[in-house]
């Protein structure tokens, strides 16, 4: 991958965790003037979705290239902080109910239920919607683990076996997760097509600044609310309602192509725009590597902090602190999580290899 593009996806990674969090911190109770770029919190988890599929492509290509690498840096990646998120999401949702119940219009019962389906990535399993107390943003790290199995399975299985497992895992999850896969494909396809990178520079250009006027116009005209609204005249009122963040898949389509073709585009142009990448790279590559956590800790961190701030509305001053003070706790979490997962990761390889040498040793006995 090059290097100048590597640092431009890791600066769109970071900005995109930034639209989530604007997104759902645009609390009335928190700020009320509406926050710039509040309502684009669904159009970056798609950008996520794409990204997710680029990288994983280019990782199983270039350095997870055997099953047990693979699955041991999937594990790491996910639970290293999954876990953790789910444990401060209950405590500090136990801990500012105390102080301010007010903001706290989330679920927090069946604890264990919660608990449990949220490490095992089936809170949105078929027609189901667990929320993870108020960890809202939890839903698409559920598709995306489906997505790094699936995908495994495709490179790491004969076909036939593989196809096995897919069809198991449609069995088990429903038509939601499935129906927001082709986006996270895409991200695959863009790494994998000789096509797509043989390009010229002029188209190189052409895709940068069609997809940006492109994405512009999707976002001015709404296309989301549109493509919801057509899903919700097809299916009705109540099925609209159960399949919760897949019912826009239509325009999620649509606009996942379109950031595809710029990230074709910025490819193409990488040398061209290396100067300004070198520049911004160091800071770029350190708030990238708290994305993953920013993402999952975000909204039970800024609820807390709101209740604790407790500050004047009517202005942005409290909503600023409360950010510094999430933002803080995510860099505090993050140095303890999400930057030292390597050492989660070689003991999971570690134990794969022993279970694999325990049943062959089984094998060889029975023999």
């Amino acid at each position: 991958m090059p290097r100048p593009f590597s640092v431009y996806l890791d600066l769109v990674r970071f900005i995109a965790a930034c639209l989530v969090y604007l997104y759902h911190s645009n609390q009335r109770w928190l700020v009320q003037p509406l926050l710039p770029a509040h309502h684009y919190g669904h159009t970056a988890v798609i950008v996520f979705f794409v990204l997710s599929g680029y990288v994983i492509a280019y990782v199983t290509a270039t350095k997870e290239n055997d099953w047990r690498t693979y699955a041991a840096s999937r594990l790491s990646r996910i639970y290293s902080v999954a876990v953790p998120a789910v444990i401060l999401t209950l405590a500090l949702d136990g801990a500012g109910r105390l102080i301010d119940p007010a903001p706290y219009g989330y679920p927090y019962d069946w604890i264990p239920l919660r608990v449990a389906t949220s490490w095992l990535m089936l809170n949105e399993a078929w027609f189901v919607s667990i929320t993870s107390f108020s960890n809202v943003p939890y839903w698409s790290i559920c598709y995306e683990s489906w997505y790094y199995v699936a995908f495994g399975a495709l490179v790491f299985l004969p076909r036939r076996r593989a196809f096995a497992v897919i069809g198991a895992l449609l069995l088990l999850l429903g038509p939601k997760v499935a129906m927001l896969a082709p986006i996270w494909a895409m991200g695959v396809a863009l790494y994998r097509s000789k096509r797509l990178a043989a390009i010229s520079e002029r188209l190189g250009w052409a895709l940068v600044a069609g997809s940006v006027a492109g994405i512009a116009c999707y976002l001015a005209l709404d296309v989301e609310a549109q493509a919801g609204a057509w899903f919700k005249r097809v299916v009705g009122d109540r099925w609209y309602e159960q399949f919760t963040f897949s019912r826009f898949f239509a325009g999620d389509y649509l606009l996942g192509l379109l950031i595809m073709l710029h990230f074709v585009g910025v490819r193409r142009i990488a040398d061209r725009i290396a100067p300004l990448m070198r520049a911004i790279e160091p800071p770029v590559k350190r708030a990238a590597s708290y994305t993953f956590t920013l993402y999952l800790l975000h909204q039970p961190l800024f609820l807390f902090w709101g209740v604790v701030v407790h500050g004047d509305n009517k202005g942005y001053g409290s909503w600023a602190l409360t950010t510094v003070l999430m933002a803080v706790s995510v860099v505090a979490i993050g140095a303890l999580t999400e930057t030292r997962r390597r050492g989660l990761t070689q003991w999971i390889r570690a134990a794969l290899r022993r279970i694999g040498a325990d049943r062959a040793g089984l094998t060889a006995r029975r023999a």
